[in-house]
């Protein structure tokens, strides 16, 4: 495993994270949930990233578990704040009082004091930002909260942000969006304003929901188990991966293989890794419903892609990737 600063800050996070978006508290069982928390951490995986909202609160509580006896300053530890967790009108968003109450309810789930890095998972236009920004710099000299987070903000949001950040010398120093060989809407806008505010990338679905994993073949049905027959129907779901399940992507994708074969790696580990060629890139995420997976997937930290490689997969997927600046967030 690698390591890298997480922006301009002097936290060290490792190039590769475990994250237990839809899997952990929902489609795998706690006991295979924590035989890949602890396969991370054999492999050297130290950043850990998960969120109140995953599995309806079940993934942080999991995690938690995984986690227990393991040294506390040896992990960074992740989460969020904005979806909603409960029935009342303040169990969302990011004003202060679910801020506050939300951190506290995960620190409890996690079985931790602090939090590494806490996220403001969605931009909030019905919360005046300086309001979400005062109850995060009160965590964050309680000591609940080390350092500051977002997700797929736009650049403008993220700018705006930064400002009141500095003012209220609140570390901002992490923005967590999705990004991948086929949804590179960050670069135009989000990348730059990052770079210019010092705040680091902590990526997400850099498989591209799985489609980048090889499973799925044109005019073949979906496999049985895999993310897209098992979450297929969600509207989520139909936003994120059904985009990808077109037949033109899917070929274009099988034209990757060869190459990723010709650098003696997987398609799942080429995928990481050209997400890791990105130096604005200090982590990327990836899920697993079983040990195997985070074994194998690792093997893309440290991988060097020459410019030759990046240019071929360029010119394949040139005609179906996304990179609308717009469709940030």
């Amino acid at each position: 495993m690698n390591y890298r600063k997480l922006g301009k800050s002097g936290l060290w996070v490792s190039e590769i994270a475990l994250g237990n978006w839809i899997t952990h508290g929902a489609q795998v069982d706690d006991t295979t949930a924590q035989a890949c928390v602890h396969a991370a951490l054999d492999c050297g995986i130290t950043t850990f990233d998960t969120a109140d909202v995953y599995s309806e609160t079940r993934a942080e509580s999991v995690l938690g578990v995984s986690l227990k006896g393991i040294r506390r300053e040896g992990i960074e530890l992740c989460t969020k704040v904005f979806h909603p967790t409960g029935s009342g009108y303040n169990d969302k968003g990011l004003s202060r009082k679910h801020i506050v109450e939300a951190c506290h309810a995960s620190l409890q789930r996690l079985q931790t004091d602090y939090i590494d890095v806490y996220y403001a998972h969605r931009f909030d236009a019905t919360t005046p930002l300086e309001e979400t920004f005062l109850a995060l710099s009160d965590l964050v000299r309680q000591g609940k909260v080390l350092y500051v987070g977002v997700g797929e903000w736009t650049a403008e949001q993220i700018k705006l942000g930064a400002a009141l950040a500095k003012e209220l010398k609140v570390p901002f120093i992490a923005s967590q969006p999705q990004y991948s060989m086929l949804w590179r809407v960050i670069e135009a806008e989000v990348m730059p304003a990052c770079e210019r505010e010092g705040i680091g990338q902590v990526v997400w679905s850099p498989l591209a929901q799985g489609i980048l994993s090889g499973k799925y073949a044109p005019d073949k049905p979906l496999p049985e188990g895999s993310r897209a027959s098992t979450t297929a129907g969600s509207p989520f779901f139909e936003r994120l991966a059904g985009q990808w399940l077109r037949k033109e992507v899917l070929q274009a994708v099988e034209r990757i293989r060869p190459i990723a074969e010709k650098c003696g790696l997987t398609l799942p580990q080429l995928s990481i890794a050209w997400v890791l060629q990105n130096q604005q890139v200090s982590s990327a995420i990836i899920g697993a419903s079983k040990p195997e997976q985070v074994k194998e997937n690792v093997k893309a930290a440290g991988v060097s892609l020459d410019p030759e490689v990046m240019g071929q997969i360029n010119h394949i997927l040139n005609n179906v990737v996304e990179l609308d600046p717009s469709k940030t967030g």
